[in-house]
This record gives C-alpha cells, sequence and structure tokens, in this order.
C-alpha cells in the first residue's frame, strides 16, 4: 500500500470514528434530558445509525414503550415486564406454549393479549398478519437479548407495519417511478414478469414486513432504525438497490416465483448455514453484501429527502 493511499485511509477511518463519537455524544445528551424530546429521538434515527447499546431503549421511546419523563422509566418498564410474565404464564398455563419456538411463543401470547385466542387457533392455519408478526419477532430475536424488549417493540414495529400496509399502493407507484428512471431494462423485466400487478402480493409482503427474513437481520436494523423515525420510503429505496444488485440474474429469469426465490434465497441459506453452523466466512459474505445494500438504501433515501414522508 503507498503512503497516499494508506494517508487516505487513515483520514477517512478517522472522520468516521470522530463522526461516530459525536453522534454517540448527541444521543447520550438526548437520552439524559428529564423530559425527552420526541421530535428529536426520531430524527436521530432518521440521521444516523443507532447504537446497538441504545437500540431498544430509544426504539421504546419512539414507539410510546417507555415514557419520555425519564423520571417513569423504571416504574413503567415493571409494568411492562410484569404485563408479559403474566401473559407467558397464562400462555404456558393453557398449553400452547410447549414445544414451540419462541417466536410462535409470543405469537400466541399476542393472540392472548389482543382477544384473538379460542382453542386450538394458535396453532390453526396463519393468516398473512399473523406470519407478518411472527416475521417480526424473529428477526428481533436475533437482535435483542431480552425477551421482554423484543416482545413489546415486536408488537411497536407492527404497528408501523400497518401504517406501511395503509399505503402499499402508493409506495408500489413510487417503485415503478424510480426503477424506471434508474435502470428502464430491469424495470421492464419486472413488470413484464408481474411483480407491480394488483393481483401479485409479493411486492407488498415484502414492505409491509420491511424485508424479515429478507437481508440480514444485524444490517436490517439500520432500515429499521429509519423505519422508526417516519419514513416509509425506506422499503422502496431497499427493494431497488437488492434488484439492482441482483440484476444480471433477475434478466435471466421467466417467471416471479425464481425471482422471488432468488431474492429471499441468500436469507434462507443463512439461515440454515446458522443453524447448522456451516461455512462461517460465506456467512460474513453475505452479512457484508447486504450491508453495502442496505447502506446504498440509505444513501439514496438521504439524498432524495425532500420526498420523504414522516408518520406516527
Amino acid at each position: 500500500m503507498n503512503t497516499d493511499e494508506r494517508n487516505f485511509r487513515s483520514s477517512y477511518y478517522e472522520k468516521c470514528l470522530i463522526n461516530s463519537v459525536e453522534e454517540k455524544k448527541s444521543l447520550n445528551k438526548l437520552l439524559q434530558d428529564d423530559v425527552r424530546n420526541l421530535n428529536k429521538l426520531k430524527q436521530f434515527c432518521m440521521n444516523y445509525t443507532v447504537p446497538n447499546i441504545h437500540r431498544s431503549y430509544l426504539w421504546a421511546l419512539v414507539m410510546g414503550i417507555l415514557p419520555l419523563h425519564k423520571a417513569s422509566t423504571a416504574y413503567i418498564r415493571d409494568q411492562r415486564r410484569e404485563v408479559y410474565e403474566d401473559l407467558l404464564r397464562a400462555v404456558t398455563v393453557l398449553q400452547c406454549a410447549s414445544q414451540k419456538e419462541k417466536e410462535l411463543v409470543m405469537h400466541t401470547m399476542w393472540l392472548l393479549e389482543s382477544n384473538r385466542l379460542w382453542h386450538g387457533n394458535a396453532s390453526a392455519s396463519l393468516q398473512a398478519d399473523d406470519t407478518h408478526f411472527i416475521e417480526i419477532v424473529r428477526t428481533l430475536l436475533q437482535i435483542f437479548n431480552d425477551d421482554v424488549d423484543t416482545y413489546w417493540i415486536a408488537k411497536g414495529f407492527y404497528k408501523y407495519t400497518r401504517e406501511l400496509k395503509k399505503e402499499c399502493s402508493k409506495l408500489k407507484e413510487q417503485t415503478q417511478m424510480l426503477l424506471k428512471r434508474e435502470d428502464h431494462p430491469l424495470f421492464i423485466h419486472l413488470e413484464e414478469l408481474g411483480i407491480f400487478d394488483s393481483t401479485s402480493t409479493l411486492l407488498e409482503n415484502w414492505f409491509i414486513t420491511c424485508f424479515a427474513g429478507v437481508i440480514c437481520e444485524t444490517v436490517l436494523v439500520k432500515i429499521w432504525d429509519k423505519v422508526c423515525g417516519g419514513s416509509r420510503k425506506i422499503v422502496v429505496f431497499l427493494f431497488i438497490e437488492i434488484v439492482k444488485d441482483l440484476r444480471s440474474q433477475i434478466l435471466k429469469q421467466k417467471s416471479l416465483a425464481v425471482v422471488k426465490r432468488l431474492i429471499e434465497g441468500v436469507s434462507k441459506f443463512k439461515v440454515q448455514s446458522s443453524n447448522f453452523l456451516l461455512n462461517p466466512c460465506m456467512l460474513r459474505q453475505v452479512k457484508d453484501l447486504d450491508g453495502v445494500i442496505v447502506n446504498k438504501a440509505i444513501k439514496s433515501l438521504q439524498i432524495n429527502n425532500s420526498e420523504v414522508e414522516y408518520t406516527h
């Protein structure tokens, strides 16, 4: 490595480190206020990547799970934990939690809390909304260590996805407009395959779940930071970057089902490899590739920030 390249890299890393330190200082100040400013917390989610150590706390504040008044935090946190433990105890007594994966147990708890649990329906064929909730929980379980935080944040994030669901038609239109502008041949091919048809729910499902199970969880949280900050449109940019990244393979396909398997296939391989401890080098490669896609999507969002709409 020559001297100029080394100096450039040193300067770049130093700049990134300084920015990271300043961001953490800014967030710490926001969190230490006696009454936290909700708008500023959302702005932080929109403008920066939330530090892992603060993510569950910051998301809980933005979602209204924890109070903005700092003095009430400990009390409300205890109340949330008691509700969680009561629900878990109830589904256990009802024998709805035995031999189930944790995300399915939390889904059953959610049904009970929502007054939608009756004998046998937790194990019956799942509706689309149930599947969406389970996918969200499954992703969050890979991010957070505390099951209480995971359950409450899953419920809060699920509410955000309901807002996305209402906007799906508009988001589809924005996707077509942006993709047509950025890569017209790719747009035409996907349009011919029917991904934008009103009868196809593929794109809608990806949008509603914010690509849970499609992108590596540890980098997907950067996208979910933006959703918590109030951005609906980030899912549009993420989709566009995914299909652009897979452009050469997608253009060869002649059915939408194959495109679906292509886009979701890497994630499924990652999960299987993680479960069976196969090839950690390939797992790191998947994470790195997903990280590039996510960073490009966030950059596109920031470039087009004048078009961003905010919700919740």
